[in-house]
């Protein structure tokens, strides 16, 4: 029972927690484009493969879980899950799983425009978004939406090319650069991230750990405290079953005035999942069980009020 994590990068802690999971079950294989990705080392055994975007490189991995005889697949980086979730199929003929969502969801939580147009579609609270400038002007005008806001690229992750903009101008002069944006309503509030872990089988949702987001670092939660709202793993519960999705995903919610707005999901897992394993809520273990065929007891909220983490630098030295 092997398990590939691709895009491995600095997860260490992803990697050693499936090693202490899959421990006398299979195998930890790690993959990744650099040899300087460190989180390789932690792995039973690791490779280094083409960029995603080289040709044949879905070949190259169906190669790798043939040989390696990989039971289930897993990326920690968004561009990566479409991929996964597009050739399904052919990883399932090599007798090989992807863990993870639906290609249109995959797509649909890249795509912050179709992520909020379902949301405001489906009648949850989110952040107002725009493509169009000219419709955002209006609704300013109209007193409908305030700066400051944030720009963006409508597709992307980790922050990468977030702006907060204050005036017209400046919009203006991103917009003439590039045509890829989209303008979104600043959420001023509480942050918070929410790791859920959907059955592969029964596509129940089987666990949910939250928690309030106190300081960021480049895009990622660098320290934040365990909490606990009936009413919000309600509202998560509510939103994963109509969309659909399956296995582990990654959510950023913001509390504004007693209420929840949904802001996106990433499809994998975040990286601030350190702080559910630590705290109890081993989903690597919930994976293992879905690829044996056993469906999870739902076990939602199993976790203490009032856990703190904090993250910090480590190193790793090796002579290659």
């Amino acid at each position: 029972m092997n398990i590939l994590i691709l895009a491995a990068g600095t997860r260490n802690k992803i990697v050693q927690y499936f090693k202490k999971a899959f421990e006398g079950a299979g195998s930890i294989i790690a993959a990744d484009a650099s040899p300087l990705g460190p989180a390789l080392y932690d792995a039973d055994k690791y490779y280094i493969l083409p960029r995603i975007t080289e040709p044949g490189y879905i070949d190259v991995l169906l190669d790798l879980c043939q040989r390696e005889k990989i039971a289930g697949v897993l990326s920690l980086i968004d561009p990566e899950l479409s991929l996964l979730a597009e050739n399904g199929e052919r990883f399932r003929a090599v007798g090989t799983a992807v863990i993870g969502s639906s290609y249109e969801l995959c797509e649909r939580s890249l795509d912050k425009m179709q992520m909020y147009r379902w949301l405001d579609e489906h009648g949850y609270r989110c952040a107002r978004s725009f493509m169009d400038k000219k419709a955002f002007f209006r609704a300013v005008e109209a007193g409908e939406i305030t700066y400051p806001v944030f720009v963006k690229p409508y597709r992307g992750s980790a922050s990468i090319s977030i702006q907060k903009v204050s005036d017209r101008e400046t919009i203006d002069l991103l917009f003439a650069h590039r045509d890829d944006l989209m303008i979104q309503e600043f959420l001023d509030g509480q942050e918070i991230g929410a790791d859920v872990y959907i059955d592969m089988i029964s596509g129940e949702v089987v666990s949910i750990f939250t928690k309030k987001k106190l300081k960021m670092r480049a895009g990622e939660t660098d320290k934040a405290v365990s909490f606990k709202d009936p009413g919000l793993f309600a509202l998560i519960e509510k939103f994963v079953l109509e969309s659909g999705y399956r296995g582990q995903i990654d959510i950023d919610i913001f509390e504004i005035g007693g209420e929840y707005y949904i802001s996106e999901v990433n499809p994998r897992f975040g990286g601030g999942y350190p702080h559910a394993y630590e705290s109890g809520c081993d989903h690597m273990k919930l994976i293992l069980n879905n690829l044996n065929g056993k469906p999870n007891p739902k076990n939602i909220g199993a976790y203490e009020d009032g856990i703190y983490m904090m993250k910090y630098n480590d190193v790793k030295v090796l002579k290659m």
